[in-house]
């Protein structure tokens, strides 16, 4: 557990000046975790008085009084739960001006839990991105009008509104058929919007060596280095991993050393498996303004969308990608699996009778060769003129592809997937038995000759290898098979690249 104000340190002094603002992060980040622990340091520490509230059950709600009514029993029972109501409640059904009180309940309900107080209150609203249209603008007009009133009336002298929405995301979300705010924002009282980072490498190393201090259960070296590569410190994931390796693997016997080796089969668990977060990941694929920009990711192909665009900072805020060199990229490598392997699942459950697993694994690896040429002849029978996978049309020579080496490496390999708008290719690493193969997807949109060739030249380079497989797709509807399917060699700075045609 790391602790919650050294991943929020800002939030003190924001709380402290008296601020109301923002904190967002994608979902299982440990927002509501460091957030309780934040508010159980602010009380502690006794010079202010803070409360936790979650908003989740209020997902979707129309009814602006009913949905008033219900964030004040919440915060009723929040405030409650912290010891700081001293009174019962006023009922809010006995008052003689319930309809006119609709309109500012939750003010006045956060008045009244600051007059039984006696210090100075912070208000941590979580998952307030629940809120929409109407209700979620009602809500945040009273938080307004209690923040401009706070001299003549108690009120929360800090609020914060916590997340997966940044304060632009919100403002769309308000807005789903182009209506006005009016002339004043509620948005105008919000000082700072703060995003919660993934665990670092550091940290990675600082949280499993609590697990040793504890149980004396060690990780061997490179397995924090590798938990790393494979997650870039998403916090689920990093527990998530430690979790399967601790409980599954090595059933809670911790004179057992966790190796690199485990970590491979808890990702490969983890994602089989299909937990909550992974599943919640898989249906966000399917979204048509999350497909707007991975599909053309897995192409590598240009985009005309900025990090203005809504649909850019939406998909970065779910934490499916992340920015890297001014590009959209998957925001870890178990996420670009997940991405490729569950676009393509129903491909490869439909190659486990037409494809064998077997004829080209070998004691030290794989004939790629001789499966590559099998592939060309399985896309030359198979391809179809209008195949579509989940909406990803243009992908879908990719995804077969993909579906095909996985259809052969479950048995004993993996496969390392770099995704990137803008680079012109797909980039795919095959590692089966100590062995490694690189491919280098193209289509014929992509294809720059010897541009190309260079291109994935460097590629080779980068891993180390001095020989790799080129696939170019051709997307023209009016050449023969016999035009498409070719295969020669290029030598290019000692790499050689075996070009095949499909």
């Amino acid at each position: 557990m790391l602790p919650a104000l050294y991943r929020l340190p800002e939030v003190r002094g924001l709380v402290s000046r008296k601020q109301y603002f923002v904190i967002h992060a994608p979902r299982q980040t440990g927002k509501t975790t460091a957030l309780q622990a934040l508010v159980q340091e602010i009380n502690d520490k006794g010079d202010m008085v803070a409360i936790y509230c979650t908003l989740e059950t209020l997902q979707n709600a129309e009814d602006v009084d009913w949905a008033m009514k219900q964030i004040r029993g919440l915060l009723l029972r929040s405030a409650k739960a912290a010891s700081v109501l001293k009174r019962q409640p006023e009922s809010i059904d006995a008052r003689e001006d319930v309809e006119l009180y609709t309109v500012s309940i939750v003010s006045d309900t956060l008045a009244e839990i600051c007059r039984d107080a006696g210090k100075p209150l912070a208000v941590f609203f979580d998952e307030a991105d629940c809120l929409s249209g109407q209700v979620l603008i009602s809500f945040l007009r009273q938080l307004r009008d209690g923040y401009v009133n706070r001299r003549m009336i108690p009120f929360p002298v800090s609020v914060a509104l916590v997340g997966m929405l940044d304060v632009r995301d919100y403002k769309a979300q308000i807005r789903p058929d182009g209506q006005s705010l009016g002339q004043i924002s509620p948005f105008n009282i919000i000082a700072e919007d703060i995003l919660i980072p993934n665990f670092t490498e550091s940290d990675i190393r600082t949280l499993y060596a609590q697990h040793t201090a504890e149980t004396g259960q060690v990780f061997a070296d490179g397995v924090v280095e590798d938990v790393w590569h494979l997650t870039r410190g998403q916090p689920w994931l990093v527990n998530a991993i430690a979790n399967e390796c601790v409980t599954k693997i090595h059933g809670f016997r911790y004179d057992e050393t966790i190796t690199v080796g485990d970590v491979e089969v808890a990702k490969e668990a983890i994602i089989r498996r299909r937990d909550t977060h992974v599943d919640s990941l898989m249906e966000r694929i399917r979204e048509p303004r999350v497909r707007r920009i991975v599909e053309p990711m897995i192409l590598g192909d240009e985009t005309e969308l900025t990090a203005n665009d809504d649909d850019w900072r939406f998909i970065t805020d779910l934490g499916l990608l992340r920015v890297e060199s001014g590009s959209l990229v998957p925001a870890n490598q178990m996420y670009a699996e997940i991405i490729g392997r569950y676009l393509s699942r129903g491909e490869q459950d439909r190659m486990i009778r037409s494809v064998p697993e077997t004829p080209w694994v070998k004691d030290d690896g794989l004939d790629m060769s001789g499966l590559m040429a099998a592939f060309q002849q399985f896309w030359r029978e198979n391809s179809g003129a209008d195949r579509d996978i989940m909406g990803y049309r243009e992908a879908v020579p990719h995804l077969v592809l993909m579906a095909f080496l996985q259809r052969v490496t479950n048995g004993g390999g993996r496969i390392n997937r770099e995704m990137a708008l803008g680079q012109g290719r797909l980039d795919l690493c095959v590692e089966f038995r100590g062995a490694r193969y690189a491919i280098e997807v193209k289509t014929s949109d992509n294809f720059k000759g010897e541009k190309s060739y260079a291109q994935c030249a460097r590629y080779l380079d980068s891993l180390g290898l001095y020989e790799g497989w080129m696939p170019v797709f051709d997307k023209s509807k009016d050449k023969t098979w016999e035009e498409k399917i070719y295969a020669h060699d290029e030598i290019v700075a000692g790499k050689t690249i075996h070009v095949l045609g499909l």
